[in-house]
């Protein structure tokens, strides 16, 4: 695995815990119901929804990351699973490509053609 592999998947790792930590902080959207008859949950800190708009934009963004990242490794490990087994840019088979005997097919001849 080359270095710039595991930065990205350290960095993939950080952003899914990011992730899941935004989440868990948000509130659900049946929160704002009580806030609107004046049950008293909407004084935070940040306005009744300022606290709420901005952990949005920001779990917005980690997940566009995540899926950027999710790709960037996806792509490495394409490249590298064809450096393995040798295969470059493929080619186009020629035409005449010869025909194979049943020996090379792999078909048992014993069996009879139904």
């Amino acid at each position: 695995m080359s270095t710039f592999e595991t930065v990205l998947l350290m960095l993939l790792v950080v952003d899914a815990l990011a992730l899941a930590a935004l989440v868990l902080l948000q509130q659900g959207r049946g929160a704002d119901v009580g806030a609107a008859f004046g049950s008293g949950s909407s004084n935070t800190m940040l306005g009744a929804s300022g606290a709420a708009s901005f952990l949005t934009k920001v779990t917005a963004w980690l997940a566009i990351g995540f899926f950027i990242i999710s790709f960037g490794l996806a792509y490495f490990a394409k490249e590298r699973a064809l450096e393995v087994e040798g295969i470059g840019i493929p080619q186009l088979a020629s035409p005449e490509t010869p025909e194979l005997t049943e020996e090379e097919e792999g078909v048992d001849s014993d069996i009879p053609d139904v």
